[in-house]
């Protein structure tokens, strides 16, 4: 079995076999790589991609926001941003069905509105494929009065193969 295929079944096995433990030894990977140190630092506030309550539920954690929490606890803000409606996984859809899957179902907490604005913020998600999820929820975060949005991610998914995930950020 190759190194992809490896870190893609311990993903799978952090997201979905309801493994929330691996956030701890994936945490730490991800910030072992100095671009993701580099970019905590200089970083006011680290957001995790919300996820619906209908999806919170099913899997009973974010990952996001396990990762965000294992990369720097005390700047995590998960209240900031909210999955407004439940959307079908965007899993197996094309880039063109996952960003209309997701038109309008991020928002800014209306509570949070007021810690935007002039900040420099960290996303943080676990799988990126086409990154239409973290496009919508940095519109959303700029659209808010933020200065600066970065997104950092455990893994991105080749856009040819679902089966070769590698590390970036």
């Amino acid at each position: 079995m190759g190194y992809a295929r490896a870190w893609r079944e311990l993903i799978i096995d952090f997201k979905f076999q309801s493994n929330p433990a691996l956030s701890r030894f994936l945490g730490s990977v991800m910030a072992s790589q100095p671009q993701i140190k580099q970019l905590i630092t200089t970083s006011d506030q680290l957001i995790p991609v919300p996820l619906s309550t209908e999806r919170l539920r099913e899997r009973g954690f974010n990952q996001s926001a396990l990762l965000a929490r294992q990369l720097c606890r005390h700047r995590v803000n998960d209240d900031v941003l909210w999955r407004v409606c439940h959307t079908v996984p965007q899993s197996g859809l094309d880039r063109q069905a996952r960003l209309n899957n997701l038109l309008h179902s991020v928002a800014v907490n209306p509570l949070m509105q007021s810690v935007i604005p002039g900040r420099r913020l960290l996303l943080i998600d676990d799988v990126m494929t086409t990154g239409s999820t973290l496009s919508v929820c940095a519109s959303a975060l700029l659209s808010a009065g933020a200065a600066q949005v970065n997104c950092v991610v455990l893994a991105r998914a080749a856009p040819d193969s679902e089966t070769q995930w590698g590390f970036q950020h």
